[in-house]
């Protein structure tokens, strides 16, 4: 009778054996510790911590990156905000630091004005009477979002609500001549205002458009006019038609209709409609310089006024500066006042419902 202490049991081994592999995880095989390198070699790991370990930096990086997604978009977040502020506020710094400088000091500047001069700011009123220039501006800009506003709102009312034969097509025409070049209207435009019209005689004194409002307003509102268009339609077109069915009812026309419903309740695409016009025509060159003369008198805009301070013998630079950080105001204080409209009006329609 063998002996339960004898090692040399048979039956002894089998139950260690059977041990053994519960130990082991059920009989798998082990992890093979070896890494073979891309050079042919091999390297022996002692844990996964190793591994980590023999990643390059690039590979670290992603796998960081990979489980931990936030940094990554947080970094990409300031990365762009750093960029966008670089790029758009360091051309206004560096107008101000043009403007500060005295006269005959600006080859000096690195990033701090060569002296400090702020009666630039007062100058450029006295050597031109640039507050007309700015004044032309405000009123050409304000003339053509008008007529924007009003045209669009008429036309976004058509394409947005109402259903008429060819209405993809003219609305696909609208916005293919909006990619026409504003060069290609000029020369018809010029040789229009230019000719002399009999019953304009008591108006002009000469009988032609030229050196008017209306050679500004009319080319500059039928450029900017498919955007506006665009715009309102996509918002009319959204407003339920139980709304404007109700104002129908209690006896209000079409007309009355878009007026105390539809455009009220559009408020955030009108003013930005109205916003975009008005800051594209504000900074309109081409026609402005074209169709005036450049005197103030004459409806020249501001653009004009910052060219002349460029003389035959001098160019006065921190002038120009001064006077260019002078005719951002308007624009700046309008986009403070309607930014929120600007931004609702933006992205309307971007989720839907």
């Amino acid at each position: 009778m063998p002996d339960r202490n004898d090692s040399t049991d048979p039956t002894n081994d089998t139950e260690s054996n059977d041990t053994d592999g519960i130990g082991d995880g059920g009989g798998d095989p082990p992890r093979d510790p070896t890494l073979h390198r891309p050079d042919g070699g091999t390297t022996v790991l002692e844990d996964d911590r190793d591994a980590e370990l023999d990643r390059g930096p690039l590979q670290q990086w992603a796998a960081n990156s990979i489980s931990h997604p936030e940094r990554v978009y947080r970094a990409m977040f300031y990365v762009a905000a750093i960029f966008f502020l670089f790029t758009t506020l360091f051309p206004f710094y560096w107008l101000l630091m043009v403007a500060l400088t005295p006269e005959g000091q600006l080859q000096d500047i690195v990033f701090t004005p060569n002296g400090f001069n702020p009666g630039a700011f007062v100058e450029v009123f006295q050597v031109i009477p640039f507050h007309v220039y700015m004044f032309n501006s405000f009123v050409i800009a304000l003339g053509s979002t008008i007529v924007v506003l009003v045209i669009a709102s008429l036309a976004g009312y058509a394409f947005g609500r109402l259903q008429f034969p060819g209405r993809t097509p003219l609305m696909l025409l609208v916005l293919v001549i909006s990619f026409f070049p504003p060069a290609a209207f000029f020369i018809p435009l010029n040789d229009l205002f230019n000719t002399s019209f009999a019953f304009l005689r008591p108006i002009t004194g000469d009988g032609t458009l030229y050196n008017t409002p209306f050679a500004l307003v009319t080319p500059l509102s039928a450029i900017f006019m498919p955007l506006a268009i665009f715009i309102l339609t996509t918002f009319y077109g959204q407003i339920p038609d139980g709304l404007e069915d109700a104002a129908r009812v209690e006896g209000t026309t079409r007309l009355g209709a878009l007026f105390r419903v539809i455009i009220p309740l559009s408020a955030p695409g009108v003013a930005t409609a109205g916003v975009l016009t008005f800051i594209a025509v504000y900074n309109e060159f081409f026609f402005s310089f074209l169709m005036t003369d450049g005197q103030p008198e004459n409806w020249a805009p501001i653009l004009d006024g910052i060219l002349a301070y460029q003389g035959q013998y001098q160019v006065l630079y921190n002038l120009m500066a001064a006077a260019s950080i002078l005719g951002v105001i308007p624009v700046a204080i309008l986009v403070v006042i309607a930014q929120e409209k600007i931004v609702s009006g933006l992205t309307a329609g971007a989720l839907k419902e």
